[in-house]
């Protein structure tokens, strides 16, 4: 128990999971330090804790004894800016990302790190563009619940050598093991950005990407009614495109987002959800009367639901249309009584894959889909 004894401190009252305390919590500084706590931990249940800004996604784990906190995970490993990429430690806030005139496009709420915006497999308003984490993740360094590390991919955007252990593990909640470094593609920051704001039907998203300007993104909110659309390039062609869509949408140009922007919807008691459908269900999807954010241009968008029934009648609705729902968070005191994952295909596969990686089940138990 030695790298438990040193690396570790007895949990406070904030070290829980979904209701559910935590006995000891340990911080790690790099990946010999995790995969030393990690081989010392045999017989605990452990997970995983980054910024915190998710960690009460999912279900509440079944046991909890250990908390592995990745705070201290932390920096830049490499910049490439010829190759653009970057390897990125887990622990890494994505706010303080300093790339200079390159950036890892990926929308994340103040405080969320490298490790749990994969592992969550979170997602905002730019993946119409630049996709999402898992496609802008080429390399990955993990700590196996057995306490070993591997390592998959490298330092080039093509790379198709071994198991691709970066697919596998984004958005698996922790349920595999524990990620300590990524490796990026990055992007150019662009040189100018406009958003054209509207109230026009989101019918009108169609007519949007025939016109070819290359929208970075196109959201929708139901509680403001509007449809928002970012455009990204050089300032000469973002003022072109910019008016050519402010004409299109009958909407304002502005250097400025909406406030809505990036932010999910829901706040409080409220049950958070999200939802996928095809891009000809989402106007539907959008007038069903519930408060509903997202991306109206790939038909991934996030819900707010008052109570159960209203989680039943929006899964319902996606599930007709060929999508799915799942409720990401939700009040303690329903977490018991409600279906957070609904139906998932490949539930049996799921279910190999963590007994292959964890067949002791101890990292996250019951936070996945499934009871994995």
């Amino acid at each position: 128990m030695g790298a438990l004894d040193e690396l570790t401190r007895p949990a406070g009252d904030d070290d829980h999971v979904g209701g559910v305390p935590a006995r000891l919590v340990a911080s790690p500084a790099s990946t010999e330090e995790a995969a030393a706590v990690v081989a010392a931990s045999k017989g605990l249940a452990v997970v995983v804790r980054g910024g915190g800004t998710k960690i009460h996604w999912g279900v509440q784990p079944r046991a909890l004894d250990l908390i592995i906190d990745t705070r201290r995970l932390a920096g830049m490993v490499e910049h490439a800016a010829g190759d653009l990429i970057t390897v990125l430690k887990a622990g890494t806030s994505l706010g303080d990302l300093k790339l200079g005139d390159q950036q890892l496009a990926i929308d994340a709420p103040a405080g969320a790190t490298v490790g749990g915006t994969v592992a969550t497999g979170a997602s905002g308003p730019r993946r119409l563009h630049y996709g999402t984490a898992r496609d802008l993740l080429i390399g990955i360094t993990v700590v196996r619940p057995d306490g070993k590390v591997a390592k998959s991919g490298g330092k080039v955007v093509k790379n198709v050598a071994g198991y691709d252990l970066g697919k596998i593990y984004t958005g698996s909640y922790g349920t595999l093991g524990l990620i300590t470094e990524c490796v990026f593609r990055l992007h150019p920051r662009p040189g100018a950005s406009a958003y054209v704001r509207s109230t026009a039907p989101v019918q009108a998203v169609p007519a949007i990407l025939a016109a070819r300007v290359a929208p970075t993104a196109i959201e929708v909110d139901t509680a403001t009614g509007e449809l928002a659309v970012l455009l990204e390039g050089t300032p000469e062609g973002v003022r072109e495109r910019s008016a050519l869509v402010g004409k299109l949408l009958a909407g304002e140009v502005s250097e400025k987002a909406p406030r809505w922007w990036a932010r999910y919807p829901w706040a409080g008691d409220e049950i958070g959800m999200k939802l996928s459908v095809p891009l000809s269900k989402v106007p539907a999807l959008i007038s069903s009367g519930s408060a509903v954010r997202g991306s109206a241009a790939t038909g991934v968008l996030y819900a707010a639901a008052r109570d159960i029934t209203e989680v039943e009648r929006l899964r319902a609705h996606c599930v007709r249309s060929g999508g799915h729902a799942v409720v990401l968070t939700a009040p303690s005191s329903i977490r018991d009584i409600l279906d957070m994952w609904g139906p998932v295909p490949g539930l049996a596969l799921m279910r190999q894959i963590k007994d292959r990686f964890d067949p002791e089940h101890r990292f996250a138990p019951g936070r996945f889909v499934g009871g994995i």
